[in-house]
């Protein structure tokens, strides 16, 4: 019996995931390439996705296109934690690799917050099981990295390499497109979504002292607060005249 081109096209991406050839979490052919490929219609790669996606293998997103299923790594807002500990601490292999070290000029951005005009800027990509997860830019004053290599930021965070006592942080997430270099960087198409996060760290004379933004592909990671029972009591009174923004455990809470 005669098996429909489509269902045999739909085992072939499954073989392929099974194989590895696809990982998990990781964008397949555009359904162009796929169409070319295989030489049949898009409708009927379309209908083969729609097949291995009955069967909980693939996903699609508007923007990002068919990515094979995975869990989104979970990153927790309640500490302060480098990339690579939290996903050490989802018991994924962190490997990071780094694509540019320069002491140069501040970016506008680098100066306004770190108030100096010379930087060390560091940037890389952080990969989780092998595949590109965040792509961070880390901004430190030149006078704080003077004696910092390529070799050292390659190994370790900057949290373990500055001689600075750490406060903590303040961090930002937002919603973004991804950028032509960023998506060529994370394996995403450009305009597909992304999180953007900034995050400034304080010594504990209240100094910035490190200034970085972190830029992940929006199907790979979520990031989550725990709201203890007690703080949510602090809301009462939220948007009153003068009140102001409620702060949960760090947590700046804008109405």
């Amino acid at each position: 019996m005669r098996v429909p081109r489509y269902q045999f096209i739909s085992l072939e991406i499954e073989r392929r995931i099974a194989a590895g050839e696809y990982t998990a979490g990781g964008l397949l052919p555009s359904e162009a390439g796929l169409s070319r490929e295989f030489g049949v219609s898009r409708v009927t790669v379309r209908r083969a996705l729609e097949l291995v996606r009955d069967h909980h293998l693939v996903e699609a997103r508007q923007g990002l296109g068919w990515y094979v299923s995975a869990d989104p790594l979970r990153q927790s807002l309640d500490q302060l934690d480098t990339i690579e500990q939290q996903l050490r601490a989802a018991g994924v292999v962190s490997q990071r690799r780094v694509l540019d070290f320069a002491f140069t000029t501040a970016t506008p951005r680098a100066q306004e917050v770190l108030g100096e005009e010379r930087v060390l800027e560091v940037r890389r990509v952080n990969l989780a099981d092998g595949q590109p997860f965040a792509r961070v830019t880390v901004w430190c004053p030149e006078s704080i990295g003077a004696e910092l290599s390529r070799n050292d930021v390659e190994v370790k965070p900057f949290y373990e390499l500055i001689d600075v006592e750490l406060a903590g942080a303040e961090q930002t997430v937002g919603a973004a497109a991804a950028s032509v270099a960023d998506a060529e960087i994370l394996g995403v198409p450009a305009g597909s979504p992304v999180l953007v996060c900034e995050r400034i760290t304080r010594s504990l004379a209240g100094d910035a002292v490190l200034l970085s933004e972190q830029v992940y592909p929006g199907h790979r990671t979520v990031f989550a607060v725990d709201l203890p029972h007690a703080a949510i009591g602090g809301l009462r009174g939220v948007g009153a005249a003068g009140a102001g923004p409620a702060r949960l455990g760090g947590l700046r809470l804008v109405e």
